[in-house]
């Protein structure tokens, strides 16, 4: 019998952009508030790169922060953090403009202020980087910004570059880095799957960077025609693939559950689910409780209702 219990949606289930972390809590009320003073000694002593992205993430998120920011920016012309809580906002304010469709169903006006909040994102971040080149943050967000600013190949990558110079294992550096190189955007699949399996092998015991090997597969998932989509994620090659990236990450005795885990793991939720891996897939569920992350379950649906198919349809599955 499998010896985990199997769970239905709770009442009123919803994403919480905090995962349940006090942490981001505290920081995502401080903005809300408009109180920059406790949002700049929670991201002054978050000093661990990975950390203070998954932080920055929440602070991203924020409604309205575009509204007040350049309060704090005033307030302490000295230091880089507002202008860099400025362009990492931008950047996610920008998306915002944009939406989430396909190019040719986004309208002029969406491009035409994307690009207009892109470059306030990008100003901001290249200020933080003038300033201070071992800003590994401010980097990373201009690897984001990469692709709506249509960067070249090579301006990609040497953004890359300067941050796992710094950062060899930074999760978002490399994820931002993996998008660029899907066919949706600059790269093809030889360039997505290469970047993928390079970075897992690499990546340490416990890592959540193995997570990009699954992105891969759900990404060409998305674009393989339907009639052809299941048996590709239920594979022996896929199927071995997801297995073993998720051994060498989340299921690795050396996984430690930090701030920022929710969604990568998410992604080897779904991805399991897809091939049919349903105890492997319900592991996954078990660690994520009832957090629900937008991505990646926007890819497929409203992500609440998303999130919960694939975990009913996960434990009725199992044997």
């Amino acid at each position: 019998m499998w010896p985990f219990k199997r769970r239905r949606q709770p009442a009123g289930l919803v994403i919480d952009p905090a995962y349940g972390d006090p942490q981001a809590r505290a920081i995502i009320d401080a903005l809300e508030a408009r109180d920059w003073r406790t949002t700049r000694d929670m991201l002054a002593a978050t000093t661990d790169p990975d950390s203070r992205a998954y932080l920055m993430e929440a602070v991203a998120g924020v409604d309205g922060v575009q509204d007040w920011i350049d309060e704090w920016v005033s307030a302490e012309p000295h230091s880089t953090l507002p202008v860099l809580v400025r362009g990492c906002h931008a950047v996610f304010w920008a998306w915002e403009a944009r939406g989430g469709k396909r190019a040719e169903l986004t309208s002029q006006d969406q491009f035409r202020e994307f690009r207009r909040r892109l470059r306030i994102a990008e100003n901001s971040l290249d200020e933080v980087v003038d300033r201070d080149p071992d800003d590994v943050t401010a980097r990373t967000w201009l690897v984001t910004s990469s692709r709506g600013r249509q960067v070249d190949h090579d301006e990609a990558r040497a953004r890359f570059d300067e941050v796992v110079k710094r950062h060899p294992g930074h999760v978002v550096a490399h994820e931002q880095r993996l998008q660029y190189l899907c066919p949706k955007w600059f790269g093809d699949e030889e360039q997505m799957f290469g970047f993928a399996r390079e970075t897992t092998a690499a990546a340490p015991e416990g890592s959540l960077l193995p997570e990009l090997l699954a992105v891969a597969h759900v990404e060409k998932w998305l674009r393989v025609p339907v009639e052809e989509s299941d048996a590709y994620m239920q594979s022996d090659e896929v199927r071995a693939d997801l297995l073993a990236a998720a051994e060498k990450s989340i299921f690795n005795p050396a996984f430690r559950p930090t701030f920022g885990w929710v969604p990568r793991a998410s992604v080897f939720a779904l991805g399991l689910e897809l091939a049919h891996e349903f105890e492997a897939a319900a592991r996954v569920f078990e660690l994520l409780g009832d957090h629900v992350s937008q991505w990646p379950w926007n890819y497929v649906d409203e992500p609440v209702t998303a999130f919960t198919r694939s975990r009913d349809w996960v434990y009725e599955n199992l044997s």
